[in-house]
């Protein structure tokens, strides 16, 4: 099974975030977020280390291992929603994760990007 699904402005917005802070190509934030959120998901769900997934941006597309599969499935009878969809949502709850929080800075320090 595939899952695929477009990306929210809230991944594209944390994914330009992440290509401001590590200087690196919007397209590869892009690609490196989409793995930072589905790799979470996946070690949550199943343990997992590595994933299979490939974009092209907007799109995301992820092979979820059988365990996130069944998750996902049971979440699907239960809401009504479809798989890629209920996966897109649970990308967006981790599209933040590891971006540096300014609240976090020494006092004194100036916020990023300045």
């Amino acid at each position: 099974m595939t899952l695929t699904f477009d990306a929210s402005e809230r991944f594209f917005e944390a994914a330009a975030e992440w290509a401001e802070q590590q200087m690196m190509d919007p397209e590869e934030a892009f690609e490196i977020k989409a793995e930072q959120a589905l790799l979470e998901i996946e070690h949550l769900v199943s343990g997992a280390h590595e994933i299979e997934f490939e974009t092209d941006a907007p799109t995301v597309s992820h092979h979820p291992s059988e365990e996130l599969e069944a998750f996902l499935s049971k979440q699907a009878e239960a809401t009504g929603l479809d798989e890629s969809t209920l996966l897109k949502l649970h990308v967006d709850l981790y599209t933040r994760a590891f971006l540096r929080d300014d609240s976090e800075r020494p006092p004194g320090t100036p916020p990023s990007g300045e």
